[in-house]
């Protein structure tokens, strides 16, 4: 009986210290976020405050990110780089349905990629013909691309203006494969991303979501009821 009672209050002891650490990590989570979004919010009060020198429109700012599904990892990341000053986006990007939400920074460096997304050297630039190729981290800004499905509408804010897309195409590559950048004589998207989302160490693969303007949006359709 002594036994007994002896691993009830262990077992007791256990749950209540499991409690705790839950309870600190999420307590950990709503101070990063709160601190995320306190930084978002200077830097869109300074924008407000400063138009942009090329032209008046006011600079897009993504909302403070959420953290929900990132690794523990890529958050103690993105907090570092809270600390260091980059230019100001070229865009913010969101996928309304599966809620992301990140700004698209020049480079896909390891600063850049910790504070948002990459717009990828060599590719095209937001509002030219041609594939704008957008890298992100799969177990941080782009993380909502596991459920992801094609006609899903990924919008495009820069300076004075809104661009939607529609993805038309899912794909998983070999690293090596860069046919999916290829320039193009319509404006495209193409996110990348390292695959499968929930894998330890080094992912072998990458996922790529293709997505054409709107513009094209019934040319795609088209050709899902041709199939």
């Amino acid at each position: 009986m002594k036994l007994k009672r002896y691993l009830q209050r262990l077992l007791l002891l256990a749950g209540i210290l499991l409690l705790a650490f839950y309870g600190a990590a999420k307590l950990h989570q709503v101070i990063l976020s709160r601190s995320a979004m306190k930084s978002f919010e200077t830097t869109r009060e300074a924008q407000l405050n400063e138009p942009s020198k090329e032209s008046h429109a006011v600079q897009p700012v993504a909302s403070a990110p959420g953290f929900v599904s990132w690794s523990e990892q890529r958050i103690k990341h993105y907090e570092e780089s809270l600390d260091e000053h980059l230019a100001a986006p070229l865009a913010v990007l969101r996928i309304a349905r599966i809620h992301v939400e990140a700004p698209v920074l020049e480079g896909t460096d390891d600063l850049t990629l910790n504070r948002g997304l990459g717009h990828i050297t060599g590719t095209a630039l937001f509002g030219k013909i041609g594939n704008v190729g957008i890298a992100g981290h799969r177990d941080g800004f782009f993380r909502g691309l596991k459920d992801i499905k094609v006609g899903d509408r990924i919008e495009v804010e820069e300076p004075g203006k809104v661009e939607t897309y529609v993805v038309d195409r899912l794909q998983i590559v070999d690293p090596r494969n860069v046919t999916v950048l290829r320039s193009s004589d319509r404006p495209e998207l193409t996110l990348v991303t390292c695959y499968p989302f929930y894998y330890i160490g080094r992912a072998p693969q990458r996922f790529i979501v293709h997505a054409a303007l709107a513009d094209s949006e019934s040319r795609i359709a088209a050709t899902f009821q041709s199939r």
